[in-house]
């Protein structure tokens, strides 16, 4: 066998690399387009759209939460500063208070 011949690597998705020969009988699982296993890719495809799907009907929901919270008279702004400061860790939040004030002090601003 030259080191030429086309070689068929079953972790590579049914890609052909040059090494070694395609065992006989040994055919690829799926249509190749260009070296592309179409299946494959149109399920990953299939997957993100699905994902994408369900991040909007998410977005949505929170949407509505803020809504409701507004209709009950709380500050949908002073709202999303909460929750993104809830996403942080204590130490963070501390550090982002403190040169927030320093750069207000320097400002004039206290």
């Amino acid at each position: 066998m030259s080191e030429h011949e086309d070689t068929y690597d079953p972790y590579a998705t049914g890609r052909v690399r040059p090494g070694k020969a395609l065992k006989p009988g040994a055919e690829e699982s799926e249509p190749q387009i260009n070296g592309i296993a179409a299946a494959q890719l149109r399920s990953i495809v299939e997957r993100i759209e699905r994902l994408e799907e369900e991040k909007k009907a998410i977005a949505d929901d929170i949407k509505a939460v803020y809504g409701e919270a507004k209709a009950n008279g709380y500050d949908t702004k002073t709202l999303r500063k909460v929750v993104a400061l809830r996403k942080k860790d204590a130490n963070e939040r501390e550090e982002e208070e403190a040169i927030l004030e320093l750069y207000k002090n320097a400002l004039g601003m206290v």
